[in-house]
């Protein structure tokens, strides 16, 4: 979908360019754009339990190393008083 504005007699630029905004505001390019932008295709069922399978090997890998004390759990971080 074109969107087109001329300039009109006697009009200044900055009135030219409010005018072609107003109208990108009124047709809904911006908001389609907005939408499709960050659009993620849903998962489908299988791919939700795998993802699910691998967050739970994950999950027990961290675990086991913790225990055994290959890593140490953190807590979060702190923030620097400024």
């Amino acid at each position: 979908m074109a969107l087109e504005v001329t300039k009109q007699e006697r009009e200044n630029s900055q009135s030219l360019v409010r005018r072609f905004t107003q109208k990108v505001k009124q047709s809904g390019i911006l908001l389609r754009a907005r939408k499709t932008r960050f659009f993620q295709k849903p998962k489908s069922e299988e791919m939700k339990k795998r993802s699910a399978l691998r967050r739970e090997e994950q999950k027990e890998k961290y675990q086991r190393l913790e225990k055994l004390g290959q890593i140490k759990r953190q807590y979060g971080f702190k923030r620097k008083n400024t």
